[in-house]
């Protein structure tokens, strides 16, 4: 795909600690990489809550600080011969090819502009291509791996779309035919496949890819000879860089308050039960609820899903009878199907209502309760749950593992889990589990022994992975 196969391709020994250092640089910075767009995202987050207009200016200015920088910059360096074995035109003059001329005489090219007025596929071609050892200065090769580690930063964020996998892998590819041209006649591997395996540590420091990365570049290659190569310095690259953060994915995530959860349990949630991190309060409703009760509770807290209870005549306590969500609520107090006394109606209820009136809204298009006007009298009246509510919600008892409830919650894809006391004397449910209560940050919150357990765990098993390797 980009010219990079070389069917006589060797490498030594003397290879393996250049390569070694690639993995090694790579990790570092793309740990650093990933540092800094989270700051800048946090920046960003900040700016946009302010307004569209900020978002606008946002935009605005990175797009023309950007112009300026890369029609600036080739001004910088020199103009080359162009080459005589050259299989295009040279110089370029128009927007095909890739020898720019960009005010150089006759016969030259400027080999930053290059670069930069190509696409950025043309742009990875040109710094993954073969025999071309000889066609960029070593000046260019850092001023241009400079350029793009900072603006696919700023670039990334804003409202016009950018993404993170090409700008990394032209930062990397960039980067690497730098660390090629420095090492130059002492190894046997060409710039371009230098540029190659740049491309692959700086992903694997960045974005933490292994196995998929490994099989992208491999065929970029198209020679198995250099699978070695490129399962070496993605090793090495996402080691280093595992050491300082996660994955830029990860951290994006966290940035913009997904509560993501992996596919794991960390060790430390072993040591505790579903009771040590369910918090309160717990707002409950009866099957037969009053709707100010109801209108009181929406307003008052941001829970998605509430228990609804039964005081049940042959029981001395109240059972559960289900879950019902809030935007189930909304929708029967904007349809008004008031009681006025608090009798149960059952399936009669359903004769005010339609599939629609309960389906799932889209984005930008959900009730709310602020949206609902009531006067005092259809404050005191009722509403019957027992219809609309889930009669046979998921439940855990609050003595089970906080392990195996995450297993539960994140396999079955719930969002939300009922919790429930393991003596049935108490009350019929103890609590509520939602994404956020598996979240790392709510349970060390909650438990700060386990940051100082875990941190010597760590400490421990630290030693033993510098024996290993």
């Amino acid at each position: 795909m980009f010219d990079v196969y070389s069917a006589n391709v060797s490498y030594h020994l003397a290879d393996v600690p250049p390569v070694l250092a690639l993995g090694v640089i790579g990790g570092i910075l793309g740990s650093f990489y990933n540092f800094l767009l989270v700051k800048v995202l946090k920046v960003y987050n900040l700016v946009n809550e302010k307004g569209t207009f900020y978002k606008i200016f946002i935009a605005c200015t990175i797009s023309i600080f950007t112009s300026c920088l890369l029609f600036g910059l080739p001004w910088l360096v020199s103009c080359q011969s162009c080459p005589s074995d050259a299989s295009e035109d040279c110089p370029t003059i128009g927007r095909s090819g890739n020898y720019k001329k960009f005010q150089c005489p006759p016969g030259h090219y400027n080999d930053l502009a290059s670069l930069i007025f190509n696409t950025n596929d043309d742009a990875i071609r040109n710094l993954f291509s073969k025999n071309t050892d000889s066609e960029f200065q070593l000046s260019t090769m850092l001023i241009f791996f400079v350029t793009c580690f900072i603006l696919s930063i700023f670039s990334y964020g804003i409202v016009a779309p950018a993404g993170l996998f090409v700008p990394v892998i032209v930062t990397g590819a960039s980067y690497g035919r730098f660390i090629g041209m420095l090492i130059g006649s002492w190894g046997n591997l060409s710039h371009g496949l230098y540029a190659v395996l740049g491309a692959a540590s700086f992903l694997g420091g960045s974005m933490r890819m292994t196995v998929s990365l490994c099989v992208i570049i491999l065929e970029l290659t198209n020679n198995l000879l250099l699978l070695p190569l490129i399962m070496v310095v993605l090793l090495v690259s996402k080691t280093v860089a595992d050491a300082f953060n996660g994955n830029v994915y990860d951290l994006i995530m966290k940035v913009k308050g997904f509560p993501y959860l992996e596919t794991h349990a960390e060790p430390y949630m072993r040591q505790l039960t579903v009771a040590d991190v369910v918090s309160g309060p717990l707002q409950l409703c009866h099957g037969i609820e009053n709707v100010g009760n109801i209108v009181h509770i929406l307003k008052t807290t941001m829970h998605h899903g509430f228990p609804v209870i039964d005081e049940s005549p042959d029981s001395e306590s109240p059972v559960l009878y289900g879950l019902i969500l809030r935007a189930h609520l909304i929708a029967l107090l904007k349809k008004k199907a008031f009681l006025c006394t608090p009798v149960q109606l059952g399936a009669d209820a359903f004769r005010h209502f339609s599939s629609d009136d309960f389906a799932k809204k889209g984005l930008g298009n959900v009730d709310k309760i602020e949206d609902i006007e009531l006067t005092d009298e259809e404050m005191e009246m009722f509403l019957d749950l027992h219809p609309f509510t889930n009669a046979s919600p998921y439940t855990v008892v609050d003595t089970m593992s906080l392990a195996k409830a995450l297993i539960l919650f994140r396999e079955v894809g719930l969002r939300h889990l009922l919790v429930i006391p393991k003596i049935s004397s108490r009350a019929p449910v103890v609590g509520i589990l939602t994404r956020h209560d598996f979240m790392p940050e709510h349970i060390l919150g909650l438990h700060p022994s386990l940051v100082r357990s875990r941190w010597k765990r760590l400490r421990f098993q630290f030693p033993l992975l510098l024996k290993i390797f």
